[in-house]
């Protein structure tokens, strides 16, 4: 079964599943001791921290392995902020990313009432370098962004952006989760965080850099190993497994980004030519060379992703309808793109070429009965009888078409408007009535692949009023 989801989790690799068999015979003693089983212990965690640190570039004792990624952000973020309190209480972020930053950062404002600066991105995904600086000020006290989007695969300018906090005294921490796989980092950060099972080592193993010089206070309890960063006795030999692992992807990752990246392009180039109605997103560029996304109007997102598993593929969604909250993507909203039937392709090392020849093969079926089932509109040749009570347009100046959608989850909202649209005549409007917090996005993305006017939105009862003009 084809398994496309490594931006969650990548499989294990081969050699953490053989440090990880090797180290349990002699990493399960307290490294801290000083009898030989202890030495064994201490001596495989030196090796492993020397491997970490000269795969992230840093020294060996400016790294720590924490329990997860996400601890290794928390304590990231929450050790800086403690230890430039004197400075400020501010944080910036970019509106894209992991929640694990973004959770933190809320955390941080309800805890201490500081301030959080939230960087917007451009349609790609991507800040602004420029608008990242002009988010800094006096009372700053941390910087964030990530390396590169989890969700479009998106590569921020980290380089650029580091090297502006650094000009203005502000200490930067990168999430690497994504990408230390590939490579490392570049640029003058102050702190990296990553994952391990997202290259391929064991879950449950995370790291932190912090450079020297970074004023540094770590939270709780204090604890005589790692640090203090990071408290609890080590799982040496996850840690070691995921060291390892570490090493081998990098070692491959210049010859298998070249094959994956070919992959991706043919997904990116092959699903608008076989999927009418798909919005491509992400950078085409400067991104991730396994990760592609795209999103397929008038599609329910938990459906296409339950078929696409029927079809033995197994994908991720950031599309709303797949969560229980049925808000879209922070990311794709940030983005201003198409949220509904969103898929994210991710391919893990190893994936041969003819698993992506397949998915380019069931994709169109797939879309395709999942919109029959929603009674969508087929493609081009929307059009349908003007149902629906009239009203002034926004401008006041003619009658507007109402669609009553509220109560209904995406895609409908948009289908019931893709349905009438047909019959209204140029320069007419149609008014869609929602309580769905996805066709904020999903209603001007369909106006701009359709070439129609976007007129706005306005307060509805029990909703939002959201206008559309032919404009063709």
């Amino acid at each position: 079964m084809p398994y496309f989801d490594a931006a969650s989790s990548a499989p294990l690799h081969p050699v953490a599943r053989q440090a990880l068999q090797a180290s349990l015979d002699e990493g399960w003693a307290d490294p801290a001791r000083l009898y030989r089983e202890g030495r064994r212990a201490g001596l495989l965690l030196d090796a492993a921290r020397e491997a970490a640190a000269e795969a992230v570039g840093c020294r060996p004792d400016e790294l720590v392995f924490t329990p997860s990624g996400t601890h290794a952000v928390h304590a990231g973020m929450s050790g800086a902020l403690a230890g430039r309190r004197r400075v400020g209480l501010g944080v910036t972020v970019s509106a894209v990313e992991h929640s694990s930053v973004l959770h933190a950062a809320t955390a941080h404002e309800a805890a201490t009432g500081g301030t959080v600066t939230e960087v917007p991105v451009d349609r790609y995904g991507a800040v602004v370098p420029e608008t990242y600086a002009g988010a800094l000020y006096e009372d700053t006290a941390l910087a964030c962004l990530q390396s590169a989007n989890h969700e479009v695969g998106t590569e921020q300018p980290v380089a650029e952006v580091a090297e502006v906090c650094r000009s203005r005294g502000v200490p930067l921490l990168v999430d690497a989760a994504q990408s230390l796989g590939w490579g490392p980092v570049e640029g003058a950060w102050s702190l990296l965080a990553a994952s391990a099972h997202k290259w391929g080592g064991p879950a449950g193993v995370g790291l932190l850099a912090v450079r020297k010089g970074v004023r540094f206070a770590p939270r709780g309890p204090a604890d005589e190993r790692e640090s203090g960063r990071a408290p609890g006795f080590q799982n040496i030999p996850a840690i070691v497994a995921a060291a390892a692992s570490l090493r081998a992807v990098r070692a491959e990752a210049a010859a298998e980004a070249v094959r994956l990246r070919a992959l991706v392009e043919r997904i990116r180039a092959r699903v608008p030519e076989l999927v009418s109605d798909v919005e491509v997103v992400g950078h085409p560029q400067r991104r991730l060379p396994h990760l592609v996304t795209f999103s397929c109007l008038y599609v329910d997102g938990e459906a296409l992703l339950h078929e696409l598993d029927r079809a033995d593929f197994s994908v991720s969604s950031g599309s709303s309808c797949t969560s229980s909250t049925l808000t879209p993507s922070h990311v794709l909203r940030a983005m201003g793109v198409l949220s509904e039937g969103n898929v994210r392709v991710s391919l893990p090392a190893g994936t041969p070429e003819a698993e992506v020849d397949r998915f380019l093969e069931v994709l169109p079926g797939v879309v395709s009965g999942v919109r029959e089932r929603l009674g969508a509109p087929a493609g081009a040749d929307e059009a349908g009888g003007a149902g629906g009570a009239g009203v002034l347009d926004a401008a006041g100046t003619g009658p507007s078409l109402v669609v009553d959608a509220l109560g209904r989850r995406c895609p409908v909202p948009v289908i019931e408007l893709a349905k009438v649209f047909g019959g209204v005549p140029v320069g007419g409007t149609v008014t869609v009535l929602s309580d769905d917090e996805a066709a904020r996005l999903d209603i001007p993305a369909w106006c701009e692949m359709r070439g129609q006017e976007y007129v706005g939105e306005r307060p509805a009862d029990h909703g939002v009023a959201y206008v559309v003009r032919r404009v063709s």
